[in-house]
């Protein structure tokens, strides 16, 4: 099973994040991948791999 993700896409990741949400917006797409919560807009960045390995699905726009 491939997850199709690109810019601008809403995922949601198996961890939430600390203020309570698991929803994020990518911002960056390359060999890492930059996400922001939605909730407290907090950006992190994290390498493709470990991106897919806590990716949990991506919800459709």
């Amino acid at each position: 099973m491939e997850k199709k993700y690109k810019l601008n896409s809403k995922v949601i990741m198996k961890k939430d994040h600390p203020c309570g949400t698991n929803l994020w917006l990518i911002t960056r797409v390359g060999i890492d991948i930059k996400i922001k919560c939605i909730n407290c807009n907090r950006e992190i960045m994290l390498p493709r791999i470990e991106f897919e390995k806590k990716l949990k699905k991506v919800v459709e726009e």
